[in-house]
């Protein structure tokens, strides 16, 4: 079995930094007053090891060989930075958000005003395998599901997924011999900047920061763009994903971990005005798109804001006329929902840009 435990194999980034009990935070966003775990210049490229929070939860008894055994998993196909993390971990509470965040990384020279653009040069699968999991009191369908196979409600339920790497394909099985299969296409659930205030905030919601976003289109080859909230802007990575629909109806994504590569560059005044990040927080490009991306804990509220920042996004960079604009978005754009499982809820809207003449 293919595992890639820290630090083997190829380490493509300018740096390495591994996720362990000394470079990570477990449920809560870093602070300014959190020191930093790298430093690094603008444009220099970071490979980091990110770990899965599955398999670590208090509910799955925080002994990652042990839960993974219960899926016939062998001792040496789990992560030793996941079993570090379990162990030596302590001041990650049930209250707390569920995923393991890796950072925060200062870069040289960004400030408050700045974007710090993020730039997925490559998200590997360090394991074969992954879960979905859905628990009680939380998804779309908070007081119908997760239920057992009798129809009662339980606490929490997952789904193993194997996962073929070479052929890209995702495995879940079910009953006698039945299986469903799936493509992967890995990316970060969770990457933002470090907020602004004293208390540190729960993992779980996004907000102008990034954080918990969870739009499954930044895969590699795309870039996320970030309003800068603190000196050094304390980028952060975390929530690894093999696979997700669009929504995450059942509370998570196929979670995995993931070998991520990333380009942090700082962009300033006008280079940061018409692909940077809008007044409410994060924007995404990928070769094919803009994206522009709207959240607030009610979904009706979050597609207005995301037709809003659609509307910013066509006027500052191809200075398309208002009313045009809200037409084509009308006839053109896709506005899908990210995720319904957050707190703060995400709609993003997917504009082509080969609809526009390059300039």
């Amino acid at each position: 079995m293919s595992v890639l435990q820290c630090g083997s194999g190829d380490l493509p980034g300018q740096h390495y930094l591994p996720s362990s009990p000394s470079t990570v935070t477990w449920g809560r966003l870093p602070t300014s007053a959190t020191e930093p775990v790298l430093r690094v210049v603008s444009g220099a490229t970071v490979t980091i090891d990110t770990v899965s929070h599955e398999g670590l939860m208090e509910d799955q008894g925080r002994d990652p060989v042990a839960f993974w055994a219960e899926h016939d998993l062998a001792a040496g196909a789990v992560l030793q930075d996941a079993i570090d993390i379990a162990r030596e971990v302590t001041h990650h509470r049930g209250l707390d958000g569920p995923h393991v965040v890796t950072g925060p990384v200062h870069v040289e020279g960004a400030r408050p005003g700045d974007v710090l653009k993020v730039e997925y040069l490559q998200l590997r699968p360090r394991v074969p395998y992954g879960l979905v999991s859905s628990r009680h009191g939380r998804g779309a369908l908070p007081g119908e599901l997760p239920v057992d196979d009798g129809g009662t409600l339980v606490d929490r339920y997952s789904q193993f997924c194997a996962v073929d790497l070479t052929a890209g394909q995702a495995v879940m099985r079910y009953g006698a011999g039945r299986q469903i299969t799936f493509p992967i296409a890995p990316f970060m659930g969770l990457t933002g900047v470090t907020p602004v205030g004293e208390k540190a905030l729960s993992t779980v919601p996004p907000g102008a920061f990034g954080g918990n976003l969870d739009v499954r289109d930044l895969v590699t080859g795309t870039a996320l763009y970030l309003p800068v909230q603190i000196p050094g802007a304390g980028f952060y990575t975390g929530d690894p994903h093999f696979a997700q629909g669009h929504g995450e109806v059942s509370l998570t994504a196929l979670e995995a971990s993931l070998r991520t590569t990333v380009r942090l560059t700082v962009l300033t005044g006008a280079e940061a005005a018409p692909f940077g990040a809008g007044p409410g927080g994060p924007f995404g490009e990928t070769p094919e798109h803009w994206i522009a991306v709207g959240l607030h804990t009610d979904l009706d509220e979050a597609m207005r804001l995301a037709v809003r920042e659609a509307l910013r996004v066509l006027g500052q960079v191809r200075d398309v006329p208002l009313m045009v604009a809200y037409s084509y978005l009308s006839a053109a754009a896709d506005f899908v929902v990210s995720q319904v499982v957050d707190d703060v809820k995400g709609v993003h809207c997917l504009i082509r840009k080969r609809d526009f003449p390059a300039w």
